[in-house]
């Protein structure tokens, strides 16, 4: 009889903490969703200075041929996507998944054209910093 009880509270804590593993997980999700929407504003908004306020200094973004480490490698080829009243491309996420542990996530979604035409795919990697904030570290179109 001891060990069933045993049994029984072993499987209560393991659903207990799947089921806050999936609450975090889904909370995350959310704040990631929130995050990606507010760092493609930055573009819609024409605000240069705001988007590096998603980025953490250690980026890399993939963009052609060699990739882009850091703020300064990022801003030398991304400023040019700033230039001029009308934004050249925008994206959203449709997908966001979020590793148990909280603290990396990856969005992903459609990258569209000034003219509404479809342009491509994001795919950002995500990571909750020290201070709280959900930075991108990882950045690649296609």
């Amino acid at each position: 009889m001891p060990h069933a009880v045993a049994r029984i509270m072993l499987l209560v804590s393991l659903t207990t903490v799947g089921l806050w593993s999936s609450a975090v997980r889904a909370d995350a999700a959310d704040d990631v969703r929130a995050r990606e929407i507010a760092f493609a504003q930055t573009m819609a908004d024409r605000d240069f200075e705001a988007f590096f306020e998603f980025i953490s200094p250690e980026a890399i973004f993939f963009n052609g041929p060699e990739p882009l480490r850091g703020h300064d490698a990022i801003g030398s080829i991304w400023g040019r996507f700033f230039e001029g009243e009308v934004a050249p491309f925008s994206w959203t996420p449709d997908t966001v998944q979020v590793l148990d542990s909280g603290n990396l996530a990856l969005s992903s979604g459609p990258v569209t054209a000034a003219d509404g035409s479809p342009a491509g795919r994001f795919n950002s990697v995500w990571r909750k910093d020290p201070d709280g904030i959900w930075r991108v570290v990882f950045d690649k179109g296609s």
